[in-house]
């Protein structure tokens, strides 16, 4: 199967590594991690040994199984987002490779996409999935690349050639999204989350949007919450949770911005 894997993939725009025993596999994958897009795995039994064992590791990744074993059930021992594929579906290994990619950065960020019966560790390795969703996201997005990105901006669309009257308005649309983020942030029930701070990311990058403008939003904001809370006699403990929030729009912000820079420059 090797063999007919190497045919099929040479001319694919994959970088490709093997690995003939499980020991070996598991140590390149421990010590690549942060590079691998997708593991593709022929279990030697039903798999489950190898996935335990980067269950154990706190390795989350996105996997293909190849296997013509109806008995094996990833999604009982790694995560949902695990696919398997029979030997007879080789032909179609690349558009295989990008499905489970796709899937797992589609994994629900919640804590019933973990086996865990700790929260602790069910907190940890969600962490830990959110991290690799978007060191894989970040690495997709650069391979695609922002080129030509910086220059579709129009800089009469930019908040500062706005006229007051749209200034405010924009502004307040800002407000308005921003405040539908943090609402729904630490919702396990919100599947839009990624999407919603993806639009409000692009919006605020298309108008040359200052952080410093965010941060701004994101401290009125709180300043409102702070002192609704204050009136209903509740603590204001839980609105340091919601600093998680701007780190995570303020990073895809800034990566935008970063990645946007002319290479020349």
């Amino acid at each position: 199967m090797a063999e007919s894997l190497k045919k099929t993939l040479a001319h694919s725009p994959f970088a490709i590594s093997w690995s003939k025993t499980q020991t070996e596999f598991v140590q390149w994958t421990i010590t690549n991690r942060h590079r691998i897009d997708c593991l593709v795995v022929q279990p030697a039994h039903d798999g489950t040994d190898l996935l335990q064992e980067l269950w154990a590791r706190d390795i989350l990744l996105p996997i293909l199984i190849v296997s013509d074993q109806a008995s094996v059930t990833p999604d009982a021992i790694y995560h949902s987002a695990v696919i398997q594929i029979t030997p007879d579906d080789l032909n179609s290994i690349e558009s295989k490779v990008r499905e489970a990619i796709n899937q797992f950065l589609q994994l629900p960020a919640n804590k019933n996409a973990l086996i865990d019966n700790e929260d602790d560790i069910k907190d940890n390795r969600l962490f830990l999935l959110s991290l690799q969703q978007q060191r894989l996201t970040e690495k997709l997005h650069e391979r695609l690349g922002y080129l030509g990105v910086y220059y579709k901006r129009n800089s009469q669309n930019f908040i500062r050639n706005m006229s007051l009257e749209e200034r405010h308005e924009f502004i307040d649309h800002l407000r308005q999204d921003y405040r539908q983020i943090i609402l729904s942030y630490f919702s396990s029930d919100d599947k839009s989350l990624n999407q919603r701070i993806d639009d409000y990311v692009n919006l605020a990058f298309f108008a040359d949007v200052s952080i410093s403008k965010v941060v701004e939003i994101h401290m009125e904001l709180m300043d409102n919450f702070s002192k609704q809370l204050t009136m209903e006699g509740r603590s204001e403990e839980i609105l340091l949770d919601y600093r998680l929030t701007l780190i995570d729009v303020l990073a895809h912000l800034c990566e935008m911005y970063r990645r946007s820079i002319p290479r020349e420059i």
